[in-house]
């Protein structure tokens, strides 16, 4: 699962998607994400660690 996978609750991915910030596909009721699109995804938002 997407949100297991990004430590983040089912909720926050819902918000990903409702926002537009992560494209989603829908077959037979299930929401499935493209891995590219997961990986552009987090290299756009990565932030490196303070210190």
């Amino acid at each position: 699962m997407l949100s297991e996978f990004l430590g983040v609750c089912r909720r926050t991915t819902q918000y990903y998607r409702d926002r537009g910030l992560i494209p989603y596909y829908r077959l037979d009721g299930k929401i499935l994400y493209a891995e590219e699109d997961i990986e552009t995804f987090l290299q756009s938002n990565y932030r490196p660690k303070f210190g």
